[in-house]
């Protein structure tokens, strides 16, 4: 008996589309960004320093409206029990000496200098970044760190010393009253004044991280140039060179109060911190992009 086996026809399955390919997308610029400010908050240095920016100018305000002496030694010293606008000015005054360089160079001084101390550039330049990316992403992060710290201690200076001493009239440097509504915003100019050298100061805190990759001289020679340039402008007979020093745009706030207001210090300041920043940023950039760093 013959078994006759009927196959089947061969029907053609539909083919399943295949899956699309997971296009992995490289972080940019902002991503990056992202990753500094996160590691900048978690700091405690910079939380740290923030918070002294927020309550010093309140001690000092209180400790200066408690004692009969006034500070005579420095500008609107001797009017800081008399109006409530002369202590931001001295506060401006005397932390453009000591505080600001400081205060730029706390993070721009050691944002590079850090990787080569732990060794982490290689670690970081796998994450599909480029150089590029990496420093400006560290750079914009350092320079709002300047300019929220700066905000931050101007505002605390102004509104303490305005609710401690009061809006009483100022004097100018002319000599003139100046009327409490007038006053208010001269002291928030000169303020604003003091930002872009201050972004000057963390261009060459960067340049000097990144050509030192060392933290703490990263840190420490942005200060001490700042006294270097200090000590130059004091000297007599070099006014040429003191013009072109990243210190003279601190004082350019001084036209703000003469009676016949003079903005040439102003905008020749707004100038040379450019310059500054310019120059800095620029041989930071081609020393960075240059280095061998496959050892570190």
């Amino acid at each position: 008996m013959t078994t006759t086996t009927t196959s089947a026809p061969l029907t053609s399955r539909p083919t399943t589309a295949a899956a699309p390919e997971r296009t992995t997308r490289r972080p940019g610029t902002g991503t990056v960004l992202r990753w500094e400010i996160a590691k900048l908050v978690a700091q405690a240095r910079s939380r740290y320093a923030l918070l002294v920016c927020l309550i010093a100018p309140i001690a000092i305000v209180l400790v200066f409206n408690g004692q009969q002496q006034t500070p005579s030694d420095t500008i609107y010293g001797r009017q800081i029990h008399t109006s409530g606008y002369a202590g931001p000015l001295f506060i401006l005054a005397f932390g453009s000496q000591w505080i600001f360089p400081i205060l730029a160079a706390l993070v721009a001084g050691d944002i590079f200098a850090n990787e080569d101390q732990h060794g982490t550039w290689k670690t970081i330049l796998t994450r599909s970044v480029t150089r590029s990316q990496i420093f400006w992403a560290k750079t914009l992060a350092a320079t709002m760190f300047t300019l929220v710290s700066m905000v931050v201690l101007a505002a605390s200076t102004i509104v303490s010393s305005l609710l401690i001493v009061g809006t009483q009239p100022l004097t100018g440097l002319s000599g003139q009253v100046i009327p409490s509504g007038t006053a208010f915003p001269l002291v928030l100019a000169g303020w604003a004044t003091a930002l872009a050298p201050q972004v000057g100061f963390t261009a060459l805190s960067i340049l000097l991280s990144v050509k030192t990759r060392n933290p703490a001289a990263g840190v420490a020679a942005p200060v001490a140039l700042a006294l270097i340039m200090q000590l130059i402008g004091t000297l007599g007979g070099i006014d040429l060179t003191r013009r072109f020093l990243l210190t003279t745009p601190l004082d350019s706030w001084h036209g703000l109060l003469a009676e016949h207001r003079f903005y040439g210090p102003l905008t020749f300041g707004l100038a040379v911190s450019a310059g500054w920043t310019a120059v800095c940023l620029a041989c930071a950039y081609v020393s960075l992009r240059r280095r061998d760093i496959t050892g570190g």
